[in-house]
């Protein structure tokens, strides 16, 4: 296809992308008042589900055509790309205020599922005596989610959600009197801005992809970058549109929460359809999305935000995390 014409689509991708992010924010959080629940509750679930709707598609489709890999590689690099980039830009823009209830319950909550998924997916290495580090071969397999564990991450995924929903019961705001759209009205610009997020982004990642193999890159190379970040990109730009709307809480409940969507809901569902091998990359992103799932909640629970300094780490550390990838 001629290189204009994928420069329009390009174009037209990210257009789709920003105004629909607008209108989902918008609609969300209009939600929000007329439900009188926190914007955090809606980030967690409406937003962060919406948001994770790339990742549901690439993980499901790739554990049906049996690859298996892309299914588990997919969701680490959209929890890592969520965690460093997203919120890390969106804290450089302006700092992130931090809900209480983030950081003693849903932050602590992703990282002892991501935990328990290194435990359960390769526990047969931790057990057999020898050293998952071993060599140097990162596509070696070392575990497996097993169709058991992919249906324990959904039952937890069910459980958390019940607990949101009884939180959502017990934190009824009191009446904002200020006027809020219809719920009729409210659903509607979410659908709206949803279809043009998930358009925009298959437009952006069809287009640059199709630029990269013109410019010459490799399909790891692109992988790593236009694939990661394409899937990524709703949860990116929502985010950024919710912070500078100061929908802040808005903005950390769509990261969060997608986080924990793709570990339970996609990476489940995915293994249910087809058990989903852990080769050793996979081992050591799981590793490192613990680490820095950890590094994370340490600056929220110190900062009871997270700071334009600390967000900049995170923007260089998924950085180095990247150029570490490309090499290994």
């Amino acid at each position: 296809m001629n290189i204009y014409i994928l420069l329009i689509i390009l174009a037209a991708g990210f257009v789709a992308l920003i105004k629909g992010a607008d209108i989902f924010v918008d609609g969300s959080s209009s939600l929000a008042k007329n439900l009188k629940v926190p914007s955090l509750i809606i980030g967690l679930t409406i937003v962060a589900l919406g948001t994770s709707a790339p990742e549901l598609a690439v993980s499901t489709s790739a554990a049906i055509q049996k690859s298996n890999e892309i299914a588990l590689s997919n969701v680490l690099g959209s929890n890592l790309f969520n965690l460093l980039m997203v919120a890390g830009i969106c804290a450089v823009i302006s700092p992130l205020p931090v809900d209480r209830s983030v950081v003693r319950r849903d932050m602590p909550f992703s990282v002892i599922c991501t935990i328990l998924l290194l435990a359960a997916s390769c526990a047969s290495v931790f057990t057999g005596g020898g050293n998952p580090f071993a060599g140097a071969d990162f596509s070696i397999n070392v575990g497996l989610v097993s169709r058991v564990i992919g249906l324990a991450l959904l039952v937890i995924f069910v459980g958390y959600i019940a607990v949101l929903i009884k939180s959502a019961g017990k934190h009824k705001e009191d009446g904002a009197e200020e006027a809020v759209k219809s719920l009729r009205k409210c659903i509607f610009l979410i659908i709206t801005g949803l279809i043009l997020i998930i358009a925009g982004g298959q437009a952006v990642v069809y287009s640059a992809k199709a630029i990269a193999r013109i410019a010459g890159m490799t399909e790891t190379l692109i992988g790593l970058t236009v694939v990661a970040l394409g899937t990524s990109l709703p949860e990116l730009v929502t985010s950024i549109v919710a912070a500078r709307k100061g929908e802040t809480e808005l903005a950390v409940g769509n990261v969060v929460g997608s986080n924990i969507f793709n570990l339970l809901l996609i990476l489940g569902v995915s293994s249910l359809v087809n058990p989903v091998a852990v080769n050793m990359a996979s081992l050591c992103d799981m590793i490192i999305l613990i680490l820095v799932s950890v590094l994370v909640l340490i600056f929220m629970l110190v900062s009871k935000k997270i700071t334009r300094l600390q967000g900049l780490l995170m923007v260089v550390i998924y950085i180095a995390d990247v150029v570490f990838a490309f090499f290994r």
